[in-house]
């Protein structure tokens, strides 16, 4: 199947952003050597953002070689915008009237030096340190009028494992170690068991194997198993383990005298109507539980009467900056439930930024993180 055309906006928006910058970077540079690794890094940043194309991967061997090559040669292209970005500031800085004192002349440049460096250094950090700094979160969701025996009941959520080169069976084994941790009540994997076709979604299975909760194991899937052409794949290799992907399809949970309605929908496509025939899924006075890879459902899933709906999908923005009290990142331009817990007319849903990473392994203010939802009546 092929991924809707919004799945390369990023790309496209990628692209014009890298050849914008290189062309500012030419416009500057007036020694023909720097011009020419200009030119030379311009093909490079763009090369690495056509071979994240979907597309393009039909005609690309996998492989771990490969990956780490394109993620950086990603993280180059990041690089030259940040930059970019910094050399400009540091040119407005320069701009401005020299001090005269020698010594605030030299702090002046020593910031200068630290604007140009802060991009580099902070790409080396989010891809050595922070995207290995696996978090547990655990999450208390306040909810009027649940019922009694559902008071306390605890949720594990794993999602966005993006298993290949970039995250290891160590790795997984480490987040389903945390999981089972939490002693949870429900288990939940809400997409993107890998990124593309030839990822090792086997050994992702055999690590997800290892989950454990007194109520059973569920999980939803994501676009990623679209593109990689194996969602049936993976839900019947799960199935033979206990864990059930719900396609379109529901399970009613009961604990004491209370009943949960577990329904799970594969990925919704954006720009398409949501939750098509999903309402029909649900059962009267039960509490009302949605799976969802994506969380810019949540509207519909409101109007729908959900009482709560676990998403992934956005991985926190993966890279995020705070700025004004606003995160800023690119899944902000798809959906406005781009991390942690939202409420609308009684109605919940809890985004969670997910273990991998996807285009390029690096997190930068989202580290990856288990999450335990607990419930709790009000």
């Amino acid at each position: 199947m092929n991924p809707p055309f919004s799945r390369y906006l990023p790309e496209i928006f990628g692209i014009c952003l890298v050849l914008i910058c290189h062309r500012v970077l030419l416009r500057w540079s007036e020694r023909p050597s720097v011009r020419t690794w200009i030119r030379i890094s311009g093909v490079i940043s763009v090369a690495a953002l056509l071979l994240n194309l979907p597309f393009v991967w039909r005609f690309v061997p996998p492989g771990p070689a490969l990956n780490w090559a394109r993620g950086a040669a990603i993280l180059w292209a990041i690089g030259v915008c940040g930059t970019t970005a910094a050399l400009a500031l540091s040119r407005r800085m320069r701009r401005a009237e020299p001090p005269a004192d020698l010594g605030r002349r030299g702090l002046l440049q020593a910031a200068q030096a630290a604007v140009v460096a802060a991009p580099a250094l902070a790409l080396g950090y989010g891809t050595l340190y922070e995207r290995r700094r696996l978090t547990p979160l655990e999450v208390n969701l306040s909810i009027p009028g649940l019922p009694k025996d559902l008071d306390g009941l605890r949720i594990a959520q794993l999602s966005d494992i993006h298993m290949s080169s970039f995250l290891s069976a160590e790795d997984l084994s480490a987040a389903v170690d945390m999981a089972n941790g939490f002693r949870p009540h429900l288990a939940v994997v809400t997409g993107d068991l890998i990124t593309r076709d030839g990822d090792p979604l086997d050994a992702c299975l055999r690590e997800l194997r290892r989950l454990k909760a007194d109520s059973g194991l569920y999980g939803c899937l994501g676009n990623h198993e679209i593109y990689a052409g194996c969602e049936d794949y993976t839900a019947g290799q799960a199935a033979k383990f206990g864990l059930k992907f719900l396609r379109g399809e529901a399970r009613t949970l009961r604990f004491g005298q209370a009943r949960l309605r577990l329904a799970g929908v594969d990925y919704q496509k954006m720009h398409s109507p949501y939750l098509i025939g999903a309402q029909a899924l649900q059962e009267p006075g039960a509490f009302q539980l949605l799976l969802s890879h994506n969380p810019d459902v949540f509207d519909t899933a409101v109007s729908q009467g959900w009482n709560l709906t676990l998403a992934g999908h956005t991985h926190g923005g993966q890279v995020t900056v705070e700025y004004l009290n606003q995160h800023l990142n690119f899944a902000r331009f798809f959906t406005p439930y781009v991390y942690g817990h939202y409420e609308k007319e009684n109605s919940h849903i809890f985004v969670t930024r997910g273990i991998g990473t996807v285009g390029v392994p690096v997190r930068i203010g989202a580290a990856p993180e288990v999450a335990l939802v607990r419930l709790c009546a009000i």
